[in-house]
């Protein structure tokens, strides 16, 4: 009982409508392999919470989500306003230090995130995995990944960091994949998690 009140709660955990949701620990913990003042992307944003928090470290910050009328009073954020999944990619090849993406999966975008990131560029992934529609949203399961799909997708044209696949309880109930992968820049530096 007390899961579906949570679940009611925060059936819009996957596009969260309070911005002062604090960023994800997983962005958080790899944001420090991100190249000092780099030029950092934020994929379908949504209220910028990753967005302002990389830009608080000092990050020039491109977010750009479908509807960014949650970004307006985000100042220094470059914002930009593209439907990613109908149009055309905006971005230029290695253009991005760093490129964000939380909350959101259209698969057809994993060949841009590689050719956006420059070289010694960071990709900090995290979405849901199949599973998740016993606990929540989101169910369909054209936006849920298979188990192991996102470390596939990008072993061998990344350097792959860390990787993780689990049902996690806070801050709510969930399946999840998260990856963290460079672009060619050898070992990383590690800190305790």
């Amino acid at each position: 009982m007390e899961m579906a009140v949570y679940t009611q709660e925060m059936a819009s955990f996957d596009r969260p409508t309070d911005p002062a949701i604090a960023p994800s620990a997983w962005v958080l913990r790899w944001a420090h392999l991100i190249r000092p003042a780099g030029r950092v992307l934020d994929v379908a944003a949504g209220h910028g919470r990753h967005a302002r928090a990389l830009q608080a470290m000092g990050h020039k910050v491109v977010a750009v989500d479908i509807d960014t009328s949650g970004l307006m009073d985000a100042g220094g954020l470059d914002v930009l306003a593209a439907d990613l999944e109908t149009g055309t990619w905006p971005f230029a090849p290695a253009s991005f230090d760093a490129i964000v993406v939380t909350n959101y999966l259209h698969r057809p975008h994993f060949p841009h995130l590689i050719a956006s990131l420059a070289p010694g560029g960071v990709l900090i992934f995290e979405t849901f995995g199949q599973g998740n529609e016993r606990l929540g949203r989101p169910r369909n399961p054209d936006f849920l990944l298979a188990p192991g799909e996102l470390l596939r997708a990008f072993d061998g044209a990344l350097e792959i960091v860390a990787y993780e696949h689990g049902e996690e309880i806070h801050p709510r109930p969930a399946v999840r994949q998260r990856l963290c992968a460079c672009k060619g820049i050898g070992p990383v530096h590690l800190q305790p998690a």
